[in-house]
């Protein structure tokens, strides 16, 4: 419903060797504005060196490329780590946390804050938590007459790990250890009780920043936390005013996980870490670490944000987020499938799904997989003249297999035809889909037939030819309605990515060599992390080509997505959308041949929407519109 911009300066700050105090790593960043200028404070790693036995990287803070705090005290003698900043009062309180054992274990990590008037010397500086604990950040504002700070308390200990609020009367009451002991005795009380999955777990990141519905806390979502495949992620809550330990709403599932190479690798693998937060009328930045190596940052919309949410209670969510959502994403046109398999048609006796379209004339043109009791699909028609009713359907099949890669070579056994992509090239329109014979991998085949026969009913199609290479499992094929810098472009799915490949001809000869270009890939730990294909050609806008595509979770589920790829460099994603834009809800898409599924094969674009023509969980045909130009914000162009 929203899409991610990670800054075109990524990494907006990299180690510099020229220092020696971050020649290896800088990353955790957070900023703070004064005035019209951004601050930026982050953690500093130098080059590790021999200590005691092992090699030791010391970190300290940088503040805009100079180091800001460094060990001083006892309680912080073998390093000081991510920091993040708050103002209020008149005053800046930098939190971090503070390293007073080596090697590194529970009782030598706390708490401490340094605190300036000016950002340019430190006042001075408390070790604040006598207990285990990290991520403090202070509230910009007092809560109820009270200074308060959120936290994670027993971090290093995972099964006592809870993110926490503190609250106290003086701010020096925040580094005055009596307080602390005296709120260690009650801390189940104080606690966040953040929903999360099994294996998952979750930390402090950003301070907290205030919006007209609540207090906004970004944080680092963790899948597989009790496995060696941990992914770092992000995710968003929504706090109560006056009760911060109370959740208004909640992201379901982080809505950024590592997919750049910076946060994919690095010190440490498959981490992005949320540590600050700017926001701007509606513009919300994030600044995180990328592979605990570099800093970098994200925009999107706080609006479009607050409407992905899941709010605890329906009532209270602003009537804005449900007008979002509801123009967001697609809606259905009909109460139930606008096509069904018939019982008299023995071909198509069993299901009607995943449908191909095309408009000439005025007329819709749905073409659509279809399968007999005996598990062979052929290709069927049906019109619209409405864009919603079918009001004529072909009693034979206009295309059934024809050639060994499609022919049925096990009784019984799934074959045949199936997934139809229509593009008109010219004078001519060619049908993309995945030949199957039940033996071989799936295969994308590409057949063409002359516009003025297929409007006639004449179905004296071109011999079928296989466009993709062989042995591999490749499906999801469609073509590029226009050259790509004069070459023919194929979009297709392989290794559960969407990849693109060209050829001079569109007969792809130069199908044994191709290289698969990976324009978008999964992404582990949301709702699109298994595989992603595309749903149809993709659609020309000035703005670029909108790529409609489905994926797959570890739920198994089917949703639709959409991302724009540039005009010219189709290789190059602008945007994408972080939540999906369709999935199953009624009952005819949650239940069928396989449950949970929506998948588009079609698209026509008129009066300014976009209308999906998709298969129902593998059984029947529905459709559901959008309009342009919410579809290009979800992509955030707009």
């Amino acid at each position: 419903m929203f899409s991610i911009k990670r800054s075109k300066n990524n990494p907006i700050i990299k180690p510099n060797p020229d220092h020696e105090w971050e020649s290896y790593a800088t990353f955790n960043c957070c900023p703070i504005k004064v005035g019209k200028t951004t601050h930026i404070f982050y953690r500093a790693l130098s080059a590790p060196k021999k200590f005691e036995s092992t090699n030791f990287s010391l970190s300290t803070i940088g503040k805009d490329g100079k180091q800001f705090i460094f060990p001083v005290e006892p309680w912080e003698r073998y390093g000081c780590e991510d920091p993040r900043v708050s103002y209020i009062d008149g005053m800046y309180y930098i939190f971090y946390t503070a390293l007073s054992l080596f090697p590194f274990r529970g009782d030598g990590i706390k708490v401490a804050v340094a605190v300036s008037k000016d950002l340019k010397t430190i006042k001075e500086r408390h070790l604040v938590t006598p207990f285990n604990a990290k991520a403090m950040s202070l509230f910009p504002e007092k809560i109820n007459g009270k200074y308060t700070v959120v936290f994670a308390a027993n971090t290093d200990d995972g099964s006592l790990a809870k993110v926490s609020i503190a609250q106290f009367k003086k701010i020096t009451d925040i580094w005055d250890h009596d307080k602390w002991n005296e709120w260690y005795g009650e801390r189940d009380k104080w606690s966040i009780d953040i929903p999360r999955g099994n294996n998952e777990q979750v930390e402090v990141g950003a301070p907290p920043i205030k919006t007209d519905y609540g207090w906004l806390l970004v944080y680092s979502h963790i899948k597989n936390y009790f496995s060696e495949n941990k992914i770092f992620g992000i995710g968003a809550l929504l706090l109560d005013f006056k009760d911060p330990q109370k959740i208004i709403a909640q992201t379901k599932t982080p809505f950024m996980v590592p997919e750049t190479d910076y946060e994919k690798n690095g010190i440490l693998s498959n981490i992005i870490f949320p540590s600050g937060v700017t926001l701007t009328g509606d513009n919300l930045e994030i600044f995180y670490g990328g592979a605990d190596t570099v800093c970098a940052s994200a925009s999107m919309s706080l609006s479009s944000l607050l409407a992905s949410m899941d709010f605890v209670k329906k009532q209270n969510a602003p009537d804005s987020v449900f007008i979002y959502r509801k123009s967001h994403k697609f809606s259905r046109l009909s109460q139930g499938p606008m096509l069904e398999p018939r019982a008299d048609h023995p071909w198509e006796s069993r299901a009607v799904f995943n449908p191909a379209t095309i408009m000439l004339d005025n007329i819709v043109y749905i073409l659509y997989r279809a399968m007999s009791e005996d598990n062979t699909s052929v290709i069927g028609c049906a019109e619209s003249y409405d864009m919603i009713s079918v009001k004529l359907r072909a009693v034979q099949p206009v295309y059934i297999p024809r050639a060994s890669f499609e022919e049925k070579r096990i009784p019984n056994g799934n074959s045949g035809c199936e997934d139809p992509r229509l593009t008109l090239i010219e004078d001519r329109i060619y049908m993309t889909y995945t030949a199957y014979n039940g033996v071989d991998a799936p295969a994308i085949a590409l057949t063409s037939i002359d516009i003025k026969d297929f409007k006639a009913g004449v179905w004296k199609w071109d011999k079928p030819i296989l466009v993709s290479k062989s042995g591999v499992d490749d499906k999801d094929g469609a073509l590029f309605p226009k050259k790509i810098k004069n070459k023919y472009a194929l979009i297709h799915r392989v290794n559960h990515a969407i990849t693109v490949d060209y050829s001079d001809t569109l007969q792809f000869k130069n199908r044994e060599n191709f290289v698969n270009n990976i324009i978008l890939a999964p992404r582990p730990g949301m709702w699109d992390s298994r595989k992603v294909g595309v749903a149809m050609s993709p659609i020309l806008f000035k703005e670029g080509w909108l790529l409609i595509y489905h994926g797959i979770g570890e739920d198994g589920v089917y949703r639709v997505g959409a991302a724009l790829l540039d005009r010219l460099n189709i290789e190059k994603v602008l945007g994408r959308t972080t939540y999906p834009i369709f999935e199953p809800e009624t009952e005819y898409e949650k239940h069928g041949q396989i449950n949970e599924v929506v998948f588009p094969c079609g698209a026509i674009v008129k009066d300014e929407s976009i209308y999906i023509y998709y298969g129902q969980a593998d059984s029947t045909i529905g459709v559901a519109t959008i309009k342009i130009k919410n579809i290009l914000e979800s992509v955030g162009v707009l």
